[in-house]
């Protein structure tokens, strides 16, 4: 190990070492010039710094220009996408109204159909049931007519066999 490296680590091991080290060197001026002029050649001045600020605030003028550029064409694309899905949905909508008044107008034509057919059959029960009220009004009439001729025949029969019944009971 050389010498420089071991005055390194001893100046790293003692605080004290390294304090008194760094007095001696300030106190010449020689290389406290030197030590100056180094730091100075890594310190930013205020010109620097001016510069510094200038460009960007250039740059982010362009960043924000940029941007909003972009934000522009966005926007413009999002609005054309908005419309042409509004467009697309209303067409599909459309579609959808005309099926759905097709079906409508379909289910609605067979419901016709079937209340045309259950009118027309209510029709034939109700001239059914009125043909049977008549057939059964004749038979009716028929049957008081056939009542009336049985006892008009029969009434005489019946008297005088209840009169000879009488006869022999009583004689």
């Amino acid at each position: 190990m050389s010498i420089a490296e071991k005055l390194i680590e001893e100046l790293e091991k003692d605080p004290k070492a390294r304090r008194r080290i760094a007095e001696l060197m300030v106190t010449d001026s020689d290389v406290r010039l030197a030590i100056v002029n180094a730091v100075l050649a890594d310190v930013a001045t205020k010109r620097d710094i001016e510069r510094l600020e200038s460009a960007t605030k250039r740059d982010l003028e362009r960043l924000e220009a940029s941007t909003k550029r972009e934000l522009e064409k966005l926007e413009a694309a999002t609005k054309r996408d908005l419309e042409n899905l509004r467009v697309e949905m209303k067409a599909e909508m459309e579609r959808l109204e005309e099926r759905l008044r097709n079906e409508i107008r379909r289910e609605v034509s067979r419901l016709e159909e079937r209340i045309s057919a259950l009118e027309s059959r209510m029709s034939a029960l109700e001239n059914r049931v009125n043909a049977i009220e008549a057939r059964l009004a004749r038979l009716e009439g028929q049957m008081n007519l056939f009542v009336r001729l049985f006892i008009a025949f029969n009434l005489p029969t019946l008297i005088a066999v209840i009169g000879i019944l009488l006869r022999l009971v009583f004689a």
